[in-house]
Order: C-alpha cells, then structure tokens, then sequence
C-alpha cells in the first residue's frame, strides 16, 4: 500500500513495505493523505488467492479517533511532519495541549518496512508520556489465529521485542539513555516520565546532590526542598542527599507531604519486600551505626511533619531502588530542611537541648545569651515549658564567688496572658530565675537545691519584665544557676527562628585563689558583705584610703544597697573626696522590703589593684525615737545595754540632734564610731574625746605576782641556808 505521491508532503512510496499471510477479520488502513495506491503480487495465482476492499473518502477533520474533539483548535495535535519524511514528527509545547502520538494510519493497521522517529519537547521539565483509554498493539500478535499466534501481552526489553517494538529514549536523539523497548497488545500498564523538558539529560550515572547551608545562605531562602524522583530511572539506582551546614550548626528535616504506594510501574520487578526504601543517616555518609529512619514501600508508614534532627553539622538522605521504575518513585516525598545555630557558649550536658555548664578551670569569666539554636523552642513536648539551665560551677581552692549581670531582657508579650509580671516565680510567664544551688561553705556532697525549695525560702532572683538595664546577683558560694523559662503555650509561635537573643549576660568568678597569689594579680575584685541587725542604722567611714592615680581603673570602691543594680556609692582617684563624709544609711534603705538588712562593698582594679590601700570601719546605730514634743526619748538610754521590751543596745548618746546612740563597748576601742563629729571643732561628747578616755588612774597592784614573788624569795633563802649548814658540817668533821 503506497500512501502519497511525488506531490505530496508525505509519502512512504519508496520503502511502502509488504503485507502477505491471511486475514480472516476486516482490516482498516486509513492514509495521511489523499492518494494510496495498491500494488498486488502473488508468485502463484489460484483460485485460493483472492482479496477485496472498499474505500471511502473522508474529511481529515471529522476523523475524531485520529484528531480528536475540535482538532481546529489544536492544529499541530499530531505532531508537525518533519520535511522529507513519512513518519517523523516533532511534538512541540506538549504542557500546554495533550500530544497525539500515533502509529501513521492510525486508527488503522500501520504500513510495514517503517521507522518513525517522534520528538516530543514541553516547556518544563518531567515530560510524561501515557497512554490513556487507547490501544497499543505492536507486534501483538503474529497472525489471527489466537491458537497458532498468542497474544503477546505488553512487553519491555529488545530480548522480548525482536521484531516491532517502540524504543523510548530520554533525550533528542537515539544517542541518548535509552528508557525501554516495548511491544505486545493492550493496555499500557504505566506511564514514562522523562527527566527533561526535551527528554534529554547530560548523565554522569548518578543523582547525587550536595545541600549546603552556604548555598541556602546565598539564595537568600530560609528552607530549602528536594522531591522525590518524579522521572524514570533504571534498576539498582541510588540517588544521595547530603545536607551539609556549617561547624556548629545542626541540620533539620522534615516532610510536609509523604505518601508511600505500592511499586506500579517497575522496570525489573523482585521479589520480597523493600524494593525502594528511604534511608536518613545522622552522619555525613551513609553508616549504618547512625541511621535515624527508613523507610520501605512495602511496610513502613509516613511520617509527615515530624522534625527529623541530626546530633552533627550533616545529614544524609539516600534513595534506593532494586526495580527501578518508568514513571518515578513510589516513596513520593516532598522534603524540606534548614539549619540551626547549635553554638554552645558554654559546655553542653549531654542529652540536653540547652543546657550549659561554665567552669571556672575553663574560663574566669564571659558572656552568655538565649540558645542561638531556636528549634529548642519547638521541639518541647506539649505541655512542657522550654527550660534551659546554665550552671556556673567553680572550686573554693580557684575562686569563691559568682558574679552574674544580666543585661537585657527582650521577652515578646505572652498572646493567652497580656497581664502583667505580677508574682514572677508563681505565673505562667517567661522569666529567668537564679538562685544558689548549694549553701555557702557546703562541700561537695551536699543535695543541690531546687528551684521550688529556693523559692520556698526566699533566695531566688526572678526576673520578668522586658528591660534594657542590667541586674547584677553575686553569689555567696561556689555555684550559682540561672535558668531561662520560657511558657511551652506560645514558645513556638514567638521564638522559632526568632535570631534575636532573648537576654544577654555576663559572668565573672572571683575571690580567689584560696591560698593567696603567688604573684601581684594584674586585676582583682574583691567583695565583702556586711550583715547588719534589723532596725538599726549604717554609719560607714574610711579611716585611711590611698589610690595610685585619679584614674578609677587603677581602684574603685563601689557600695551597694540591697536588691540594687547600680551601686549607691562610687569612690576611686578622681572623686576621693567623698570619702570624707559618708551618709548614714537609715534602717529603710538597708532592708526595703522587710528583708534580712545587709550591704556589700567591692573594690575592683583593673591596672594597678596592688598600689591602692584603704581601711573602712562601719558602726550599726541605733535611732532614739522622739517625744511628742520633738524632744528626745532619753529614757531608751539603758545602763549596761539592758532594756525590758528588747535586746536593743544603747548606752552612749553621740553628739548632735540626729539622736544615734552606741553600746558602750564601742567608746574609746580606737575607732570613731559617731559619725560627723571627724571634723568638729567641739568633740567634748565624742565616743573618742580626751575627756572620756585619758583620765589619770591609780596603778592597780597584782597581788598574785607579790606572791608569787615573796614564795620564790623565801625558797632562795631557804636553800641557802641549806648549803650553809652542809658546808659547815664538813669543816666539823674534818676538825674532828
């Protein structure tokens, strides 16, 4: 059968092939164009030889199993005939309109002696090519004889296609990876998925990808994803994913969708289970010791929204395919990953997200912030407010205090509970809490001390409130603890990949080292507490006091009141003056809130600690309380410091109006103990005036020692005698 002429476009007239053997059902042929000849031959005509056929001419239009529904509207639906060809077409835009690829004279039987080539392009990539509701029959059987000639069914392989058969490669020409060979009858069974928009890929054999967190950096993008394989590939391929981030990150993973169905379209099928798996490795290879998660087609099930973490910088995702596949993976996934700060300013506890330990044998003192790693706000079980504990830990043989500063505080405003900070320990707010684990002179063994029996008795800092100022706690032993809290309802919606810290602190380790310098220290803080009896008042002089220059880092001494941040007094070389008069510190100001009353005071040098010198005495005073009339209540003078209603001791009345008196063990020791009476031209009344402590004394006679001394007189006499007699006797023996 000759479809065209030398006018035509098309025609196969050169190689039209040969159609012999019998048929015993209707045959059509239908033509591409509007000329067919036929051409009959028989080597040996007999009454046995025989044929017949009938045409028709129909419009190419109104033929809807070959154009389809309006083929107006889609011209190039078949494909556009390549120029000199019968059976070429090159298929362009496929996305947008669906490709007809038919066999030449389809719907009827296809000429003989034919090679077709067929190009078929998309505009994105994933070409995909199915068959859908139509026929395929390609050398599907040999002859009509179902017993003579079987049916082949859909075949793949050029061992099982040795005659007609359709080879799909991916890729523009027949140089490229050849996808299968097909033949057989009936129903495609898959489709084929091509890894190009011109089914053609330049391949080095394998689909490995390298994620890394600089290039996620680079595209500006916070997350990054990689699919499944959505296209063909052969038997035994492996593809690998290695997230790679930065020293000190951690790498998380995740899938939003994750279906997994059961293997339709392999290339090789197997037998058994697991012919395509999933497997995520927590390293940066695929070792079998660290794999988190696989998952097979055949019994696992997804796991959708999980956060898959790795412990390092690396995580490794590795596809396997035993069946290889037409139409992609049957593990269809759409992942995504990102990468945390896991920075440690401290040393990590093992097993904990956030917690830290700061040593004083490590570092004497640094800085430390919220966790850098935001995912830690996340991954709290429900109902479990995020906790991370930062301990500093020293020896009383390095240091023996902690000092604690905490800068900043920027907690966002808790959505479910806008009121405000009114008992910090007690809400369900985000605080900061610190407190002293062991008591101060406690050794080692000592039970630590939880947070809920320091809040029982009182010795916990809490704070609360969004500030930008500093609030400075200085331990009295050995450890100090600080740990952040922050309310699991709303700590994922405000704080994940919230990159600003939520508060910011320094820590020192002083008062050390326990059995002295063993050379001048370049710097040095030195802190003393002073516990004072309550309702009395704190009269504090320098008795002497020396700095090497007026720069206050050669020394400065700086006085603090109770649960104050900034220091009430600041004295170094450029302000010593101040020195001269101290204020008397009343009652009130030493225990605002009806707490144990003490003040601490601290010199640190930064330059030249060694060439400042002072000495500091300090007088607890107590107020004599006033009549009606204004006057003093003199009747609270007591001898011998004795009162009925109190243990309060006050013997000696100072000089002045304010009313301040003293026990009377403190007049005449040496030191002034009365303050503003230094400089007074009139000190009659001082607690340290001549009048009261130089006065002319009988000098008392130690009767004991006159004793003493007649005893010893009279045993001398006695044992001179003794030797007088004896020498006296021997002269009288030595007469006789």
């Amino acid at each position: 059968i000759v479809d065209g002429n030398a006018k035509t476009d098309v025609s196969n007239r050169k190689e039209p092939g040969m159609f012999c053997g019998e048929t015993e059902q209707p045959q059509t042929f239908m033509s591409e164009t509007s000329f067919v000849k036929v051409v009959f031959h028989v080597d040996n005509f007999t009454d046995q030889t025989y044929f017949s056929f009938d045409t028709r001419a129909e419009q190419q239009l109104v033929v809807y199993l070959r154009y389809g529904q309006h083929p107006e509207l889609y011209p190039n639906r078949r494909g556009e005939v390549v120029q000199g060809s019968y059976c070429e077409r090159i298929f362009r835009d496929c996305r947008l309109q669906t490709c007809y690829v038919q066999s030449p004279a389809y719907p009827g039987v296809y000429p003989r002696n034919l090679h077709c080539r067929y190009y078929l392009n998309t505009r994105l990539p994933f070409i995909k090519l199915y068959i859908e509701n139509e026929e395929f029959n390609i050398d599907g059987q040999r002859c009509e004889n179902i017993m003579t000639c079987p049916m082949r069914p859909i075949s793949s392989g050029q061992e099982n296609c040795p005659y007609d058969y359709i080879k799909v490669y991916d890729g523009k020409n027949e140089f490229s990876s050849v996808i299968g060979t097909f033949c057989g009858m009936g129903k495609f069974p898959y489709s084929i998925i091509g890894t190009s928009q011109d089914l053609f890929v330049d391949r080095n054999g394998t689909c490995d990808w390298l994620l890394s967190s600089e290039s996620l950096r680079a595209s500006g993008d916070s997350e990054g994803i990689f699919l499944s394989v959505a296209h063909w590939y052969p038997p035994h391929t492996s593809c690998t994913y290695l997230m790679q981030g930065d020293e000190g990150e951690i790498v998380r993973l995740y899938f939003p969708s994750f279906r997994i169905n059961r293997i339709e379209s392999p290339i090789q099928p197997i037998d058994g289970d697991c012919g395509e798996s999933l497997t995520l490795y927590d390293s940066p290879w695929p070792d079998d010791s660290k794999i988190i998660k696989t998952f097979c087609d055949t019994f696992s099930k997804p796991m959708e929204k999980h956060d898959f973490v790795s412990t390092g910088n690396a995580l490794f995702v590795r596809f396997e395919s035993k069946t290889g596949s037409y139409s992609g993976s049957s593990l269809y996934y759409w992942a995504h990953y990102d990468f945390f700060n896991n920075t440690k300013l401290g040393e990590p506890i093992p097993d904990k997200p956030c917690d830290e330990v700061f040593a004083s044998w490590k570092t004497t003192k640094g800085w430390l912030r919220s966790p850098l790693n935001t995912l830690v706000y996340k991954q709290t079980p429900n109902s479990e407010d995020v906790q991370c504990l930062y301990r500093f830990v020293t020896d009383k043989r390095l240091y023996a205090r902690v000092i604690l500063t905490v800068n900043n505080i920027h907690f966002k405003e808790h959505p479910y509970n806008p009121g405000p900070c009114l008992n910090c320990i007690e809400d369900r707010i985000d605080k900061i809490v610190i407190w002293e684990p062991v008591p101060a002179g406690s050794n080692s063994s000592y039970p630590p001390i939880t947070l809920t029996k320091a809040a029982q008795t009182g010795d916990v800092t809490c704070l609360c409130n969004r500030h930008t100022g500093s609030t400075q706690v200085i331990s009295r032993g050995e450890q100090l603890n600080l740990q952040l809290i922050i309310d699991s309802a709303h700590a994922a919606l405000s704080y994940f990949k919230h990159n600003a810290a939520l508060f910011e602190a320094t820590y020192e380790f002083v008062h050390g080292p326990l059995c002295g310098y063993v050379e001048p220290p370049k710097s040095i803080r030195c802190i003393w507490e002073i516990k004072i009896n309550r309702e009395r008042d704190l009269w504090m002089h320098f008795d002497r006091i020396k700095f090497a220059s007026k720069s206050c880092d050669d020394g400065i001494i700086d006085i603090y009141l109770k649960d104050k941040a900034e220091p009430h007094l600041s004295v170094c070389g450029e302000n010593v003056s101040l020195a001269k008069e101290l204020p008397i510190l009343s009652a009130a100001q030493l225990s605002p809130h009806d707490t144990e009353p003490s003040i601490k005071i601290q010199f640190v040098g930064r330059t030249s600690p060694t060439r400042a010198a002072f000495k500091i005495a300090w007088t607890e005073l107590f107020h004599l309380p006033r009549n009606k009339d204004g006057s003093l209540m003199t009747s609270r003078l007591t001898e011998d410091g004795v009162v009925d209603d109190s243990n309060e001791v006050c013997e000696f009345a100072c000089p002045g109006e304010a009313g301040l008196c003293i026990p009377a063990r403190l007049v005449c020791n040496g030191v002034v103990n009365c303050p503003n009476v230094t400089n007074s031209k009139d000190s009659t009344f001082s607690d340290e005036s001549e009048e009261l402590c130089v006065h002319e004394t009988a000098p008392e006679i130690n009767w004991l020692y006159v004793a003493l001394g007649v005893v010893a007189l009279a045993v001398l006499i006695c044992c001179i005698c003794v030797c007088v007699c004896r020498k006296c006797c021997r002269y009288c023996c030595v007469d006789d």
